[in-house]
């Protein structure tokens, strides 16, 4: 995961570039000159509100109050210059100029005070997010590993995206999973599904009764029959949902195990070249809906020789679309990557999904998980 977290707001003075600085400073003295050269009928006071206008769109409070009090000696310097303070029009120009610019100072502190709010919330959920979230090792076992997520907004970096991995005594576990809907609700769920792997996935020998275990584990907190500490937030009416993939990878066979919940095949990437779509001859449905469909939960084996590497990904990354409305053609994209390790793969497809989408923008969060059985 890549998340940058925001710089503390008291340095916003360090972000503000003297260009910028320059340019309200450059336009009371261009008004200035102007207004003290100009005829006797042209009065240009006016514009001088225009410069502490300017600076609360990209300064705080101070600088904002520094520019209009700048503004306002500049008007007595024109009015001086031109006539004298008690001359009527000028004295209700700089009057006029003083609350200007006390509103304008007042609405740039509501606007500090509002980042500043908006700041700490970013925060909080990159916090949850790294909790709920747990970056994978580079090494599990003798695996190579390599994960990411892709919020589909920036100030947002949070979703019901999910991935996870467990050590076993045979061999390596992982899960790759996408919760219906967005937001806090999608992130308890996530949390949910994610909590019972971690609790289950070294007490379940076999790869459907951890499946099992999943589906019992969430699907009375889905369907809202239970609260489950989440603060009495309902599931929608028993339609929520999470799609999931779910692996065995023992560590002395060339092979893995695959129970699909629902979720997109993984795409396999062997050694010799070329792409595999593992698909399940039998999915199960997304977990929290097995009550609806009578299925008997099934493994699939599918080689994995040294070499091969293994991509896991959400639908996000499938449904970016460009500007003509088609979608991303992960399959086609990833057969030209073949050699790559899981860092550079994943590198390499975030880019190149990044300068797929409109405006380099996801519609819904991605994430993605390489794995390498290495030589």
């Amino acid at each position: 995961m890549d998340f940058r977290p925001a710089r503390p707001l008291h340095h916003r003075a360090l972000r503000v570039s003297h260009a910028q600085l320059a340019v309200p400073f450059a336009l009371i003295a261009l008004v200035t000159l102007v207004d003290v050269l100009a005829p006797p009928d042209v009065h240009l006071g006016p514009f001088l509100v225009a410069a502490p206008a300017l600076t609360a769109s990209f300064a705080g409070p101070w600088m904002t109050g520094l520019v209009g009090l700048v503004a306002v000696l500049a008007q007595v310097v024109v009015a001086m210059a031109r006539t004298s303070l008690t001359d009527l029009n000028h004295t209700f120009q700089i009057i006029a100029l003083v609350m200007i610019s006390g509103f304008v100072t007042f609405f740039a502190h509501l606007r500090e005070v509002h980042e500043k709010e908006l700041i700490q919330l970013r925060s909080v959920a990159e916090t949850a997010q790294e909790v709920v979230l747990r970056p994978l090792r580079d090494r599990i076992g003798p695996l190579s590993v390599a994960s990411v997520y892709l919020a589909a907004a920036a100030e947002a970096q949070i979703g019901g995206d999910l991935y996870a991995a467990a050590r076993t005594a045979t061999g390596t576990r992982l899960i790759i999973g996408d919760v219906r809907g967005k937001g806090l609700e999608a992130v308890g769920d996530a949390a949910l599904v994610l909590g019972a792997f971690r609790a289950a996935a070294h007490q379940e020998a076999e790869l459907p009764g951890l499946v099992n275990y999943l589906e019992a584990a969430v699907s009375p907190d889905l369907d809202g029959s239970e609260d489950n500490g989440r603060g009495g937030v309902p599931g929608e009416d028993g339609e929520s949902f999470v799609t999931a993939a779910v692996l065995d990878v023992p560590d002395g066979k060339p092979l893995l195990h695959l129970v699909s919940c629902g979720h997109p095949p993984p795409l396999l990437l062997p050694r010799a070249g070329g792409v595999v779509r593992l698909e399940v001859s039998q999915p199960g449905p997304p977990l929290g809906l097995a009550g609806l469909v009578a299925a008997p939960v099934t493994a699939q084996t599918f080689a994995f020789a040294a070499g091969d590497v293994l991509l896991l990904y959400t639908d996000g990354v499938l449904e970016a679309r460009d500007r003509e409305g088609a979608f991303y053609p992960l399959a086609e994209r990833v057969a030209a990557c073949s050699g790559m390790h899981p860092r550079a793969l994943l590198d390499h497809l975030c880019r190149d999904l990044l300068a797929h989408a409109t405006g380099n923008t996801l519609g819904d969060d991605a994430a993605m998980v390489a794995i390498e059985r290495p030589l």
